[in-house]
């Protein structure tokens, strides 16, 4: 990733997420918002920062249970299904994260059981269909997630994870 234009260094991290569906396939997103006055707010997978000497895995399972209450084992998970690298600022601070995607279906006793912990979504969560992401004018991460999401429905995972390639975050605000 190439620096910021101003030649400020960008924080890096890595991060595994989980599309998360339930038993009839929408998809849990929560939501976030830049603390810093006026900014933005945007839906996010479950998931997060992979902690040192954690795997992705590892790192998937943990965030699941920090984020949702659900405890599933790791087999659980499907296999990882995309990828993508993404520049943004939060509260002033450049970040450049690497984004590993796993896909998990609930059952309806799993969906039910989930605990959305406010602290995780203090602007909220909720449960899309694919046509309500598709429709939404709202800010999603990733971009394009409705196709993305009916591709994996209709196709299952590929042999090989999706590359999202390199996005900024930043700049899609604007075309969102």
């Amino acid at each position: 990733m190439t620096p910021h234009p101003d030649g400020t260094p960008y924080a890096r991290r890595s991060t595994s997420r989980i599309l998360l569906l339930d038993d009839r396939d929408r998809l849990l997103l929560l939501c976030s918002r830049d603390p810093r006055p006026g900014g933005d707010r945007w839906w996010f997978t479950v998931g997060g920062g992979i902690e040192e000497g954690e795997d992705s895995l590892a790192a998937a399972v943990r965030e699941l249970c920090e984020e949702t209450g659900l405890d599933l084992p790791a087999e659980r998970l499907g296999p990882l299904v995309m990828t993508r690298s993404t520049r943004f600022t939060f509260n002033g601070r450049r970040c450049c994260q690497w984004e590993e995607y796993r896909l998990l279906r609930l059952t309806a006793a799993e969906t039910a059981a989930v605990r959305v912990d406010p602290g995780e979504a203090r602007f909220g969560h909720r449960w899309w269909s694919v046509a309500e992401l598709a429709d939404t004018d709202q800010v999603v991460r990733p971009r394009h997630l409705a196709a993305l999401l009916t591709g994996l429905l209709r196709d299952g995972p590929g042999p090989t994870p999706l590359d999202l390639g390199e996005v900024d975050d930043d700049a899609d605000q604007a075309l969102n």
